[in-house]
Order: structure tokens, then C-alpha cells, then sequence
């Protein structure tokens, strides 16, 4: 019998999500043997996304197996193997992996849901999970290879504060592109502008969004890469330019509701200025992730990338870290250190 504390679904959140709606299980359980294939692992590093919003929908409406009522809440996190029963992940593996929000959960690495990306022993786990992390490698992979940017291109992007958003317009920029981003709030425009060198930013709470994309972007936009849909999604297509790219990487605009998205597009848009629309998951990277961490390691280096962190201490922080992300709380990318 040993202690293991647990974040579960306490109720099926209606709407806006609410630190109410998860319950903290603190009890002893027993630790049964392990089958073959699976590992015990000491969850050490949350990443508090967005998309954990999906799995806590009812099961008609979510794009993953939803978390049932009383249920173990998961997501990405970075592990360590405290028992194996998998020659392929000895004791001591490290790994960021489709987790629980516990301090130690069983997991099966080669039938995870999410493949697991390994960490080399050099890297420590705030690198992995924060620079590094597959919030970076979601913009790289996204951006480079299914949009495709041509130097001179204009790119826009939505969700541009964000921990992917950020880096996608950064490596934009790098490219040659001139980068447009969406945010919200003036405080974050500034921030894209002077610290990140995105060439304008348009504040989506106070700004005319068509009307400053067409002042933007008289020549149409040349990849749009999207994370939040909605109404951003529909004013973009109103201004791609012909044989433009949409990357569909996220949809945070319909994660906090009850309902499944209804997004109606104008898709003749699509089909007169054929566009190409494309959506995407980091999982079908893993096998490049090194190559994608070398590269953002050497911006890093150089100066040319940067990457907000946010950090917070404490497993009791799990669902406060979470609500934060929905109401714009953060700067960066979200995670929670088991301390």
C-alpha cells in the first residue's frame, strides 16, 4: 500500500471550466504486478493543455476516449520508469508520455495513445517539457511541413501568444515570412511585436478582425496556421490568398463547450481560391522529433527563438494551472512540476 494522489473528473463541466469541476483523491493503493508491456512511472512534469478540454466532454462529443465521471484526468507528462515489464523501457527510462494527473501511474508505452518521445539522459525534463517541449515541435512539423512557408510569404497565426502559436510565427519569421498574429488583448500584441519581431498583431477582443486582416493583408494570406478556429478560421478564409494553406492545429474556440463545433465555412472559398486545408498531430512526428529538437535548440542558442515558460510548483496546482489557460491567464507554455 502506498500513498498516490489523483486528479479525477468531479463533474462533467458545462460550458467555462472551473477548478470545482476536478476532485483530489490523496489515498493508499496497491500496487499490483505488472502485465507485459507495461511500466510503473513516476509522473515528475505536467503539461497543462488545451486539449485535455476535448476528453472531459461526454463520450458523443469528444475526439478522444472521454474521461469518465470519478476518473483519473490525464495528459502529456514527463515520466520516469520506477518498474518495467518492457525490455524496450528499463528502470530509469525517461519519456514524456500520455500520462495520468498522478504521482505514478501504469502506463503501456507501445499501445500509448500519443506515441512516447523519449528524453536523453542529458536533457532535464523543464527542456524537454518547456523549449523543447512537443508544444515546439507541434509548430515546427506543422509549420514547416504541411504549410510549407516560402520566404516572403505572408503568414498569419492564430493563437499567437500561445506556446505553440508563439514559435510557429517565430519560425515563420525565421523563414523569411512576414508574420501576422492573432491575439487577445493589447498587453499580448505588444509582447508579439517587440519581443517576438512578428511584423503586427491584431488584438481579436478589440480589433475588427476583417477589417484589419484586409488592411493587413491586401495581397491575401499565404498560410494560415490555426489554433484557434471559430470565427478567426472564417474571417482568414475570407482573405486566403489563391492556392493558399491552412494548417489546422487546434480549435480552443470550441473546446469549452458542451456542444460539438458548429463552424459553418463558406468552403466555395476553398474551392474558387483553391485553398488547401490540412490538419495534423505531433504524434506522426516521433521519429523526428531529434532532428526537430536540434534545430530549435540551435535557434534557441543563437537568439533567433525564445520560449516562455510557465511554471508552477505544486501537484495541488494541476486544475488552477488548467483554468488559467481559458481565461488567458498564461504566458507560454503551462506546466506544473510534482513537488
Amino acid at each position: 500500500m502506498t500513498a498516490n494522489r489523483r486528479w479525477t473528473l468531479a463533474n462533467r463541466p458545462e460550458g467555462k471550466i472551473a477548478v470545482g469541476d476536478f476532485a483530489l483523491l490523496d489515498a493508499d493503493e496497491v500496487e499490483r504486478e505488472l502485465a507485459a508491456g507495461e511500466v510503473l512511472v513516476s509522473n515528475r512534469l505536467f503539461a497543462v493543455a488545451p486539449t485535455i478540454r476535448n476528453w472531459l466532454k461526454p463520450p458523443s462529443g469528444a475526439y478522444r476516449a472521454s474521461i469518465p465521471l470519478g476518473g483519473t484526468v490525464r495528459g502529456m507528462a514527463a515520466c520516469e520508469v520506477l518498474i518495467s515489464s518492457d525490455e524496450a523501457f528499463p528502470v530509469g527510462a525517461r519519456m514524456i508520455a500520455m500520462s495520468e494527473w498522478a504521482d505514478r501511474s501504469v502506463i503501456r508505452p507501445h499501445m500509448a495513445p500519443v506515441p512516447v518521445f523519449r528524453v536523453p539522459p542529458e536533457m532535464d525534463f523543464a527542456r524537454a517539457m518547456g523549449p523543447l517541449s512537443l508544444n515546439s515541435l507541434t509548430a515546427y512539423f506543422g509549420l514547416l511541413d504541411v504549410g510549407r512557408p516560402v520566404a516572403g510569404e505572408t503568414v498569419l497565426v492564430s493563437g499567437a501568444a500561445g506556446s505553440v502559436g508563439s514559435v510557429a510565427c517565430q519560425i515563420a519569421r525565421i523563414h523569411g515570412c512576414r508574420v501576422i498574429g492573432i491575439a487577445g488583448g493589447a498587453e499580448k500584441c505588444v509582447r508579439l511585436v517587440e519581443e517576438l519581431g512578428v511584423d503586427a498583431a491584431i488584438d481579436y477582443h478589440g480589433d475588427n478582425l476583417s477589417q484589419r486582416l484586409a488592411e493587413l493583408c491586401p495581397g491575401g494570406i499565404d498560410l494560415f496556421f490555426d489554433n484557434v478556429g471559430g470565427r478567426q478560421l472564417r474571417a482568414a478564409l475570407e482573405h486566403m490568398a489563391s492556392h493558399g494553406r491552412i494548417v489546422l492545429c487546434g480549435q480552443i474556440a470550441t473546446y469549452d463547450g458542451s456542444e460539438p463545433s458548429a463552424n459553418p465555412l463558406d468552403l466555395m472559398k476553398v474551392v474558387y481560391g483553391r485553398v488547401r486545408m490540412e490538419g495534423f498531430v505531433v504524434g506522426d512526428y516521433v521519429a523526428r522529433a531529434d532532428e526537430a529538437r536540434r534545430k530549435l535548440a540551435e535557434w534557441l542558442e543563437n537568439g533567433r527563438l525564445r520560449v516562455a515558460v510557465d511554471l508552477r510548483e505544486g501537484f495541488e496546482q494541476l486544475p488552477a494551472a488548467f483554468v488559467d489557460l481559458f481565461r488567458g491567464a498564461n504566458r507560454g507554455t503551462v506546466l506544473v512540476a510534482n513537488s
